[in-house]
């Protein structure tokens, strides 16, 4: 599974923004992570969703997060869009497409900038599957037709999984 990733060798690692919340959200309503269960304070915040972004566990069932342009300036969206991540990037998901058998891999590409990475996916042909939303950050997690929140993109990743005979993603995170 591939998505897109913020400041860190793991993303989301650091205080959690309004996008991974919003991820959170999905995830409770798509798979019915019940976060206020497993997270005990003060991992837990008001709201019952982790007040965290230690995302290991994902990344150890071979979750790779992404974004298409890995550094901005603070407070400035796509600051450094066109300094080259974008090259970068693209050839991170070659390497990984043209590696991995055909049907073995599901793309999350969220937002327009991810959605464009598509067209570099050579094995689609092949059997992977590429589920494209809006972006889940607050601008944009319930717009255009297409939207992030209500996609079910984790159950459909997940129902991807299976029928190629793999298994599926345990979205829980660590406490």
């Amino acid at each position: 599974i591939i998505y897109c990733c913020a400041y860190s060798e793991l993303c989301f690692i650091v205080a959690i923004p309004p996008s991974l919340r919003n991820i959170y959200k999905e995830l409770n309503n798509d798979q019915k992570v019940d976060f206020s269960n497993h997270l005990q304070a003060p991992n837990k915040s008001r709201n019952g969703l982790p007040s965290h972004g230690y995302l290991k566990r994902w990344a150890e069932q071979g979750v790779l997060m992404l974004n298409s342009v890995l550094t901005v300036r603070s407070g400035q969206a796509n600051s450094h869009k066109g300094k080259g991540w974008e090259r970068f990037t693209d050839e991170v998901i070659r390497i990984v497409d043209s590696n991995a058998p055909s049907g073995k891999l599901v793309f999350l590409l969220w937002g327009k900038p991810a959605s464009k990475k598509a067209e570099g996916i050579i094995k689609k042909k092949n059997g992977h599957t590429i589920i494209c939303t809006s972006h889940p950050s607050p601008l944009g997690a319930t717009k255009t037709n297409a939207p992030f929140m209500g996609s079910r993109c984790f159950s459909r990743a997940n129902e991807a999984l299976v029928k190629n005979g793999l298994d599926p993603i345990d979205w829980n995170v660590d406490d």
